[in-house]
């Protein structure tokens, strides 16, 4: 047997020599920080309606202050920009004022939590619409800003909506995720209290109409994830800073004033403060600071969904950790397990096992609760 043989015509394979791979990996270095830079560059705009809100949910209420423009404004949305009120469009059905229901979403979020697609299908904003043929509105804000300053904005928003579309907003359903469910409620407080007010001056001139206001087409408020009595992490963030301030060394004044540094809307969540004198009291850092009790809205149904990260509800990490970032005793509130309630208050409490704060966003039993209750 003879061993095949190279024919002559073929030419063996040119390795490159070692100057031109040091040359070849030289240039890959040399661009290296210019293709990162470009690739940080195409992720920030992807995730840019991400990154804002976080920016606002930190120092929202500096930027505010600044008149900056990445500072939020609280407006409805629709693909990706903000809508006013007039633009909306909304038509009422041919029976008459359709169901309209309004998101609010929680500390450094935005309105692409309710909307966004997965995999497994649409999210709850999409597929309440499709399901159950509600006008779905979604609200963004600046998260930073105090949460009675947003309650205030969103009492303004819902009031503007009812009076430009009179005849097509019927009955009103508010949904709120964790810090969202407290601007709800600071703004049922704000509007409450200007019926109040409305009734007194339609007492002295009974010849002027009063229009409608949101609250009396209000029907259910869902409050999901909401801290009702305060966040463990920000009670933990402004110990820690109290106990460094205390120390009064210059390592720790630094990093004290570093913490100091987080948005109105952070420190708020404390004791989920959503009244203007709550915050504006001279011992509002104190440890234990007044706090006014915001009571829920008679003739509302309310809907307290709860996550837990346990298997069981039945213990005292339960009520303290609750979904990670939401302990459940503070979602559950005070104020809505208070057996002295008159019994004209509707209120409703479902503890979801496994379930962290971010995919009580995402569940279908969370889902399905909405549709069967909406």
């Amino acid at each position: 047997m003879t061993e095949d043989l190279p024919s002559p015509d073929s030419q063996p394979e040119k390795q490159p020599s070692r100057w031109r791979r040091a040359t070849q990996a030289m240039g890959r270095a040399a661009l290296l920080p210019f293709n990162t830079a470009g690739y940080l560059y195409r992720t920030g705009q992807e995730n840019r309606h991400f990154t804002l809100p976080v920016l606002n949910g930190a120092f929202g209420d500096q930027l505010a202050e600044r008149q900056d423009r990445r500072a939020i404004q609280m407006s409805f949305r629709r693909h990706s920009t903000d809508v006013p009120v007039a633009a909306l469009r909304l038509e009422p059905a041919a029976t008459g004022p359709r169901k309209v229901v309004v998101f609010l979403h929680g500390l450094m979020g935005d309105e692409v939590i309710w909307q966004a697609g997965s995999p497994d299908g649409l999210r709850y904003g999409p597929r309440l619409q499709q399901d159950t043929g509600a006008i779905c509105l979604y609200v963004r804000y600046n998260s930073g800003l105090h949460i009675s300053q947003n309650g205030q904005l969103l009492s303004n928003l819902l009031t503007e909506l009812l009076s430009t579309y009179p005849d097509a907003v019927g009955p009103l359903t508010l949904v709120g995720h964790s810090m969202g469910g407290l601007v709800i409620r600071s703004a049922g407080y704000y509007a409450s209290l200007e019926t109040q007010q409305g009734s007194v001056a339609s007492a002295s001139k009974p010849e002027q109409a009063v229009p409608a206001h949101w609250l009396t087409h209000l029907q259910d408020v869902f409050l999901l994830g909401v801290p009702n009595d305060g966040s463990f992490l920000e009670q933990n963030s402004h110990f820690t800073s109290v106990v460094l301030r205390k120390i009064n060394l210059r390592p720790t004044r630094f990093i004290s004033g570093l913490i100091d540094k987080r948005s109105n809307g952070i420190k708020d969540l404390r004791h989920a403060i959503l009244v203007d004198e709550d915050w504006q009291d001279p011992h509002a850092d104190d440890l234990f600071p007044p706090r006014t009790l915001v009571p829920p809205l008679p003739g509302v149904s309310y809907h307290v969904l709860v996550g837990s990260l346990l298997k069981t509800a039945n213990s005292a990490l339960h009520d303290y950790f609750g979904d990670g970032l939401v302990g459940a005793g503070s979602a559950l509130g005070r104020v809505f397990g208070d057996p002295g309630l008159p019994p004209e208050q509707l209120i409703s409490t479902r503890v979801f096992p496994k379930l962290h704060h971010g995919t009580l966003l995402s569940n279908p039993e969370v889902y399905q609760y909405l549709r069967d209750h909406i």
